[in-house]
């Protein structure tokens, strides 16, 4: 197995990738793909069909545009990947609008390659799917005993979280903002994150897709937390684009907003990678919900407070 040549077309997976020591095995990824560093220097295998620098609504009515016309919202490079001759191929079939489907790559490939590539697709939707995914992946590279260590080491840093929240005397409630305009509530593993962290997430059910909610529904809930954290933004993107929040009737009346409770992490680094730097995700959450118990180091890199 350690010869196979690998393209990963997720992030996250590429990420797993690395953590399980196969760094050295890739030979592509997405357009997305941008961590640890070594990669960003690795043949590009896709690309998006959408402009850059476009606003949250505007980017949201492009999506619903290349979806309703049974478009992709990403084009796999196929010829780039019948010259890497891949042996494995990673993707996924969560979201559509995420990361290069598991449709696209197989329409792709199909009959294309000038040797079988095994394809594998993960699709989590809770921690567990998250685990089972590393798993699955080492699975198919041949690296069973990587897993077992890496997601022993994850676990030791959840269970820390665990231990010092039973003497923490409560649980404030949060609403996790996925994307702007319009607004989205952070669903899927965000839920199931934020309770480990201590916090109760509001208009939104674990392992559910995230769903759109009114600006209404948010002033009703009235959370003790809002963190926006919008799906493939950085905390620099989300910064030109939270007037679209401030603007909003009664914001300034909001509980979070009168205790100065307002914040803004990356989404695109953290919160929307389902991979090994989920725990990171966990621990930048309980830092925010529980800042006199938790200190692990992320503030100003991995979130910020914003003052109104």
């Amino acid at each position: 197995m350690k010869n196979q040549r690998i393209i990963s077309l997720l992030p996250a997976a590429t990420e797993i990738v690395c953590a399980l020591g196969l760094e050295a095995n890739l030979v592509g990824r997405s357009h997305e793909c941008d961590y640890p560093e070594l990669v960003k220097g690795l043949p590009v295998c896709s690309e998006a069909n959408i402009p850059d620098n476009l606003s949250s609504a505007d980017i949201d009515q492009k999506v619903k545009e290349l979806l309703y016309d049974a478009l992709s919202i990403y084009t796999v490079n196929r010829d780039r990947i019948k010259e890497l001759a891949p042996d494995v191929v990673i993707t996924q079939a969560q979201c559509e609008v995420c990361a290069v489907s598991l449709v696209d790559v197989e329409a792709a490939l199909k009959d294309y390659l000038d040797k079988p590539a095994k394809i594998v697709s993960l699709q989590p939707i809770s921690l567990t799917d998250i685990y089972n995914d590393i798993r699955e992946v080492a699975s198919a590279l041949g690296v069973e005993g990587n897993a077992g260590k890496l997601i022993e080491e994850l676990d030791e840093r959840v269970g820390i979280i665990r231990h010092k929240l039973k003497f923490a005397d409560s649980k404030p409630t949060i609403a996790c903002i996925e994307w702007l305009e319009p607004l989205m509530i952070s669903g899927n593993w965000v839920p199931e994150l934020v309770n480990i962290a201590g916090g109760v997430p509001i208009l939104v059910e674990a392992g559910k897709h995230s769903p759109y909610v009114q600006w209404t529904d948010i002033q009703q809930a009235d959370p003790d937390i809002i963190l926006t954290m919008p799906c493939g933004f950085s905390i620099e993107r989300t910064m030109k684009e939270m007037s679209t929040l401030l603007q909003q009737p009664g914001f300034a009346d909001l509980k979070a907003i009168k205790n100065n409770r307002l914040y803004i992490a990356d989404g695109n680094q953290y919160f929307n990678r389902p991979g090994p730097r989920i725990v990171d995700s966990i621990e930048i959450l309980a830092e925010i919900i529980h800042p006199k118990q938790f200190i692990f180091g992320y503030e100003g890199s991995g979130w910020v407070k914003f003052s109104v």
